[in-house]
């Protein structure tokens, strides 16, 4: 439980659970010299050695896993693609049931605790949650993926249908299949995703602010499994999500060095290749490691900062020079289309899109879920003294309102591009490098597109950096302050995994790692959302 002198203390009324454990009672400690490690003698050992081998035996045989990667993410996306819609939609309507719910009244860190921080800069770092390298790979290549194949229409083969295209399409309709192709990626990129990290982000909140208990995954299911929490069951679930996070990172860093190689093919003339992008997770890896040993503060805060300005003013440059009344209209009109499609896109069932609802959304939800115990962890961290209302709606809101925003002017404008003055280089080009020809057409090409670069790659040390302290704080029995080298070995393997899977079959193994490792967390996470309500049936509430 939280000490007298624990700035998490909880102020005013709160429900708190009493329990005897001490929060790394269960660890190994051991030092060597200057240098030390502080694990959980389990979950590390266990999460630790599974990942060493995995690696090892994926550059050893290279050449046969990638059938098996390629066989494990199609039986999983087209077999259980109506199971990952099916929860995403269940988190949607949980959030909503607890904002319209007295639920909504309780304070997270008791009913007298105020904000750590003002709206402004919640809703600062709340909208930074939202980007990352997902945005920078998918904010071209997905609307235009869309646009295309729903403009080609439906198309069958032996009674199956082959295209690509979201519910039935818009053949030869290029109004219309703009309005499908922006809903469909804000779908994937809107409340859905976001009601997942809500989740994840409320009970960490919940259970460490108000409950006392350790800010580590294990602790979300104490309403559940009680003190067995802190035993095997909690073992399990630590070690699940220390697997999810690891792997949904390496999935993002593997489509950051995926892109930072093409931006480099396009802008140098590098060649393309595994080669390439090997090395850059490598050298990319190596920056991660200094701003892992330089501190939370000095590494990935200065860079975050850089990564928000520099981002936000590309935003605006493409916003000034491009089709700035489309943009502008385009993002009311694409939230009017997304709301009209939005039952249709998220049904489970009676689904004919097959490819689309089980090759993009059933990767998506998997892909999301497996990063909610990072992008949780962090919002739960900077929300403190909010009501739970207040704290769902925000998050909900305003990321997906900045996503909209994005996916609008980057993905609006190469549809505008393709439209109205015929630009087919965008389409035609691999996805990777779509991005790039977007920005071709436009002044400047040369320089906005090496900040592009520059902002995956800074995304990428980012993610790496803050990604090693969330698995390591779940490794070491919820320790928030553990020694540097074990988050030095994470962010090492978390390189090492994106190396053995870019080796070992490209996306397609990026893919399916995202999706084996989301599908046991999305079990995880259904449970936590029963937890959840009954850690907040019993809390004191606001009048």
């Amino acid at each position: 439980m939280n000490q007298p002198n624990d700035p998490l203390r909880p102020d005013g009324k709160v429900n708190p659970i009493d329990t005897d454990y001490q929060v790394g009672q269960d660890n190994i400690v051991v030092n060597l010299g200057p240098f030390g490690l502080d694990i959980h003698n389990r979950v590390f050992a266990i999460s630790g050695l599974t990942v060493i081998v995995f690696v090892i035996l994926t550059l050893v045989f290279q050449t046969q896993v990638e059938p098996l990667f390629e066989s494990a993410r199609g039986w999983l996306t087209t077999n259980l693609d109506w199971f990952f819609l099916s929860a995403a939609n269940i988190f949607v309507i949980i959030c909503i049931g607890i904002v319209l719910s007295p639920l909504g009244n309780v304070r997270l860190g008791g009913t007298e605790a105020t904000p750590d921080y003002g709206y402004l800069g919640w809703f600062s770092m709340l909208f930074a949650a939202g980007m990352g390298i997902g945005l920078m790979f998918y904010g071209v290549s997905e609307p235009i993926s869309h646009f295309a194949s729903s403009l080609g229409g439906v198309t069958e083969s032996e009674g199956l249908r082959t295209d690509w295209s979201p519910l039935t399409g818009a053949a030869d309709n290029p109004e219309e299949a703009r309005r499908l192709a922006m809903a469909a990626t804000i779908y994937h990129w809107a409340l859905h995703p976001w009601a997942i990290y809500a989740i994840m982000a409320l009970g960490l909140a919940l259970f460490s602010f108000n409950k006392g208990l350790p800010l580590t995954i294990r602790s979300v299911f104490y309403s559940v499994l009680g003190e067995r929490v802190w035993g095997w069951p909690g073992h399990v679930i630590d070690i699940l999500a220390v697997f999810a996070t690891l792997f949904g990172l390496a999935t993002s860093l593997g489509l950051g060095a995926s892109q930072a190689a093409s931006g480099l093919h396009f802008l140098f003339g590098l060649p393309l290749g595994t080669t390439t992008q090997v090395i850059l997770v490598i050298f990319i890896t190596a920056i991660a490691l200094i701003s892992v040993v330089a501190g939370l503060d000095k590494g990935v805060k200065r860079l975050s900062e850089f990564n928000m300005i520099t981002a936000a003013a590309l935003l605006l440059f493409v916003i000034i020079v491009g089709a700035t009344t489309t943009i502008l209209s385009g993002f009311f009109n694409n939230l009017v289309s997304y709301i009209t499609y939005l039952p249709a896109l998220s049904s489970p069932v009676g689904r004919e899109d097959i490819n689309f609802s089980s090759g993009w959304t059933a990767f998506y939800w998997a892909w999301w879920i497996s990063w909610s115990p990072f992008v949780g962890m962090f919002i739960a961290r900077v929300s403190r003294g909010r009501t739970v209302r207040e704290f769902i709606i925000s998050v909900l809101i305003i990321p997906s309102l900045a996503c909209v925003l994005w996916m609008t002017v980057f993905g609006g404008t190469a549809i505008t591009q393709l439209v109205d003055d015929g630009y087919q280089k965008v389409v035609d080009a691999e996805l990777p490098l779509q991005l790039f020809y977007m920005l071709d057409a436009l002044p400047l090409a040369s320089i906005t597109s090496f900040i592009a670069i520059v902002l995956v790659i800074v995304f990428f040390v980012t993610s790496s950096d803050s990604g090693s302290l969330v698995i390591d704080v779940i490794a070491a029995g919820g320790k928030v302050e553990a020694p540097t080298p074990q988050r030095v070995f994470w962010c090492t393997f978390e390189g090492l995994v994106a190396i053995s899977l870019i080796l070992g079959g490209g996306l397609v193994a990026l893919q399916a790692m995202a999706v084996s490792t989301g599908l046991p967390f999305t079990l995880v996470l259904l449970v936590a959302t029963f937890s959840i309500l009954k850690g907040l049936a019993d809390e004191p509430r606001l009048k």
